[in-house]
């Protein structure tokens, strides 16, 4: 009898590879993230899968990222704000019955054979008094935003060689 070939790619061998794109990773929705919202971004990678919603909680973040339980709960916010998750269905508690954690669509990858949706390259940006591109609070209008100020060039009144 023959063996049977393992189906897979051959870099997946040792058990997987996450790979972002660098396009995403340079982008202005990313780089606003606080460090816990990009580990829990990786740490939610690695539980996709294509057919179904990744089940990841905030008592799970919190302890893998290791944070406080209110930075978990501003870290999936944040992913949620900017675009790269998405809620697919709501968390569940009973204590009669199993509890479920609340499921996720992560946006930069694809779900139920369907393409990705990319909503973090949507959001606007606007260069601020930093030179930084910000994302846009929701609800805010790039025309709602207040002009940037010019800033003065400081005036020497008068100028003492030195001697």
């Amino acid at each position: 009898m023959s063996k049977r070939k393992k189906k897979g790619l051959p870099f997946d061998r040792r058990g997987g590879q996450i790979v972002l794109r660098v396009e995403m990773l340079g982008s202005e929705a990313y780089l606003s993230l606080s460090p816990q919202a990009k580990v829990l971004m990786t740490l939610m990678h690695i539980h996709w899968r294509n057919y179904e919603p990744v089940a990841y909680g905030v008592r799970e973040a919190q302890k893998k990222i290791p944070c406080c339980r209110k930075k978990a709960m501003n870290a999936f916010a944040e992913l949620q704000k900017y675009g790269f998750i998405e809620m697919v269905d709501e968390s569940l508690f009973n204590s009669r019955t199993q509890s479920r954690a609340r499921t996720w669509k992560l946006t930069w990858l694809p779900y139920m054979d369907k393409f990705p949706t990319n909503d973090w390259e949507k959001a606007p940006a606007k260069i601020n008094s930093t030179g930084l591109f910000p994302i846009l609070p929701s609800g805010l209008q790039v025309s709602d935003e207040i002009p940037l100020k010019k800033h003065r060039e400081s005036q020497v009144s008068k100028v003492i060689p030195l001697s």
